[in-house]
Order: C-alpha cells, then sequence, then structure tokens
C-alpha cells in the first residue's frame, strides 16, 4: 500500500470560539451528552482540550493548518471542521451540506482560500455540494463518508445526514465505488455519522459491525474490507459509544504511521485490540472529554485531512 496516499501528515483544525451544546444536533446524535457547567467554563475547556491536543500533534511532527474561528456568528460546532471540507491529491476540494442549518456559517471560503494563499498548497475545482440544503439533503464530508483512497471506496452509513443519492454523485465526480449500507445505534436511531462506527487505515479497519443491523449488509461491509487485505478490529456499540471507532490514521515527522484518538476511546478499547492497534501505528491519545460529551464528536471529527499537492513539489503530502 502506499502510504502518500491513504494517510497525509497535513491536517485543518479550526480552533474553536463559541463552543458549546448544539440543540440543532442532537436530535439525531446519540454521543452529545448535557452541559453540567456554565457557558463560560464549557467554552474555556474546550479551548484547552483543543491546544493541548494541537500540541501534541505538532511535537510528533504532523504539519497542523490551524484556523481561528470567528465569534460571530456563533458555531458550536466549528471544532469539527471534517463535515463541511475534504480534499484530494488531484487538487480537487469538496464542500459539502449540512443538516443543521447553524452549521453552514462553518464553511467559509477564507479558509478554503488560505490553503493556496496562505499554505501553499494547489487547489483546482472546487465542487460545491452545499446546494442540495434547499432539497434537504445532506452529506456531512468525512463525517457521512470514511473513504478508502487506496481501493476509492466511499463507506457510507444512511442517517439524515447521508443521502445515498449524494454519496453516488460524488462518488462519481471524485472516481469511487459507494458502499452505502444501513446502521442501528443507541435508542433503535441510526448512527448519525459514519465515522464513529468504522475507521480505515493502511492496514487496518476498526468497525463495530454490530450497528449494521441487516446480516447481509454487515457480511457484505466486511467481506469488503477484508479483500483490501486490512486487518479488522470489530468494536463493540459500547466501545462505539465511547468513540473507539472515531480516530485516524495520519502520518507523523518522517512519514512513520500514527493513529490519533480520544483517552476515553483508548481507554475503551481492550488490551487485544490495543495491541493490535499499535501494531499498525503508535498511538497518540488526546483527552477531549468536554468536546466529546458536549458536542459528540470525537477526535477524528476535529481533524480534516488535506490531501492537496503541494506548488512545486512532486507530490509529498
Amino acid at each position: 500500500m502506499n502510504l502518500a496516499v491513504q494517510t497525509t501528515r497535513n491536517l485543518l483544525m479550526v480552533r474553536p470560539a463559541r463552543f458549546g451544546p448544539n440543540a440543532q444536533t442532537a436530535a439525531s446524535n446519540t454521543f452529545q451528552g448535557p452541559a453540567d457547567r456554565p457557558p463560560s467554563a464549557i467554552r474555556a475547556t474546550a479551548l484547552a482540550e483543543f491546544d493541548a491536543m494541537a500540541g501534541d500533534l505538532q511535537a510528533a511532527g504532523v504539519r497542523l493548518l490551524i484556523v481561528e474561528d470567528t465569534p460571530e456568528p456563533v458555531k458550536p460546532d466549528a471544532v469539527f471542521p471534517n463535515n463541511w471540507i475534504t480534499t484530494h491529491a488531484n487538487g480537487d476540494i469538496f464542500l459539502y451540506p449540512l443538516e443543521a442549518s447553524g452549521l453552514r456559517a462553518e464553511r467559509r471560503m477564507e479558509i478554503v482560500d488560505a490553503l493556496s494563499v496562505e499554505y501553499g498548497f494547489t487547489v483546482g475545482r472546487i465542487r460545491d455540494l452545499s446546494v442540495y440544503e434547499r432539497e434537504n439533503r445532506f452529506l456531512e464530508g468525512t463525517g457521512s463518508m470514511v473513504l478508502d483512497r487506496i481501493h476509492r471506496v466511499a463507506y457510507a452509513a444512511r442517517s439524515t445526514r447521508t443521502h445515498p443519492d449524494l454519496v453516488r454523485l460524488f462518488a462519481r465526480e471524485a472516481g469511487y465505488e459507494p458502499c452505502i449500507f444501513d446502521t442501528l445505534g443507541q435508542g433503535g436511531r441510526p448512527v448519525y455519522h459514519t465515522n464513529v462506527m468504522l475507521a480505515i487505515g493502511r492496514g487496518f479497519a476498526v468497525i463495530c459491525a454490530a450497528a449494521i443491523d441487516d446480516v447481509r449488509q454487515r457480511e457484505a461491509v466486511l467481506e469488503r474490507l477484508k479483500s483490501t487485505e486490512r486487518q479488522i478490529i470489530d468494536i463493540s456499540m459500547q466501545q462505539m459509544q465511547a468513540f473507539a471507532g472515531n480516530l485516524l490514521e495520519v502520518q507523523a515527522g518522517r512519514g512513520e504511521p500514527l493513529i490519533v484518538l480520544s483517552q476515553t476511546a483508548r481507554d475503551a478499547l481492550t488490551a487485544t485490540q490495543r495491541s493490535t492497534l499499535q501494531n499498525h501505528g503508535r498511538l497518540l491519545s488526546v483527552s477531549i472529554d468536554i468536546i466529546e460529551r458536549v458536542g459528540g464528536g470525537g477526535a477524528r471529527c476535529m481533524l480534516a485531512e488535506i490531501f492537496l499537492p503541494v506548488a512545486g513539489s512532486t507530490g509529498d503530502r
């Protein structure tokens, strides 16, 4: 497998200005918990968690593009940029339609512009799918889709935030094959985002197979993953709820594999599961308790991968 295809050392993070609970997203996101402290305390803690995580990544040699969120309009989930943007090795950028209207201000074109103007990446075509918000059809980036960039498969769990027609549209535009399936999570509701129950690295896949209620669909997804010669790490529904499936393999300083996950997720894994993951890369666990509990998203959700070619390079990412 080609290390530079599935993983990258360049990550976009958005430093939150007004992080907090979001009533608009709570209906579909069962990972969100109660806000048990004043808003100012939540914001301060989330900011400290963000800064500590960014520092850990930078210390490991990961290249971070950190953008400051703007205080107005209020964007409580701005810390999760992977939902509204993906970038691709041919220079393409996709912008995505978001279900909650309050999230849509997160799509800031100045961030897109900064990728080329400030950071020196080559940007080609910008494909803006946000127009489908008018039709109440949504696709929330690499929250909705987990991409096997090597074998060109887009895995997507159908939900109110992940419309199958838009998965197929993305797949046609970007040169992927869609693999769409149904899930049942906590409370008998669909898992809100695919990336909380599935993660794909170069040599492994973490999946909560039990969340795919239909046996035939479950077997089809597992067979597809196994056909790529990845080692399967199957997690339980309880582990999924602790964000054990919400992790991301990235490249560290000299290109060595680094698997980023929260401390909550690491603690939820068994010793055997952790050992298996460590065969594929060093684990970097970060403490983001408030961001996870109040925001309902984990470490992977905070990282938007940058696969754009670097201007004047021969493909180093």
